[in-house]
């Protein structure tokens, strides 16, 4: 298997209304037309999907129970290029409608982050580390 991970696809209550948020609040790019069962955005390195928690948890088996709101177990990523955009993005976030879970603070790692919830209850954290860079490309560059 190659180490790669291609798409990350979110349960939602909403499937409209989160292509809203996404795409119109905070300005991720998709061909999602109004109707269709799934969204997918473009994104600097991991594709985006948007999926019903109903149709989600039956994609995966007839058993599965359908999840609820958010999993706090599991956080999404973004890097930003400089410390002011962590405060920049998390207010974008909540124009958009989305709730901010902790302000953009410094980190005792050394960087400055901070977290919003979306409209279905997932974790985003908005991060600037110096000691991570960011590619062309818009990929994060780790060791």
């Amino acid at each position: 298997m190659e180490p790669r991970i291609s798409l990350l696809t979110l349960g939602v209550a909403d499937l409209p209304r989160a292509v809203r948020f996404y795409r119109d609040g905070l300005g991720f790019s998709t061909s999602y037309e109004e109707g269709g069962p799934v969204a997918f955005f473009r994104t600097g390195g991991v594709r985006l999907a948007l999926f019903p928690f109903h149709a989600l948890a039956e994609d995966i088996s007839p058993d599965t129970p359908v999840p609820a709101a958010g999993a706090p177990g599991i956080t999404i990523a973004h890097n930003v290029r400089e410390k002011a955009q962590v405060a920049e993005v998390l207010a974008l976030a909540e124009r958009a409608g989305g709730t901010i879970v902790k302000p953009a603070q410094d980190a005792f790692w050394g960087g400055h982050y901070g977290y919003f919830r979306d409209l279905d209850g997932h974790y985003w954290e908005v991060a600037w580390n110096p000691d991570f860079a960011i590619g062309e490309g818009g990929l994060l560059e780790i060791g």
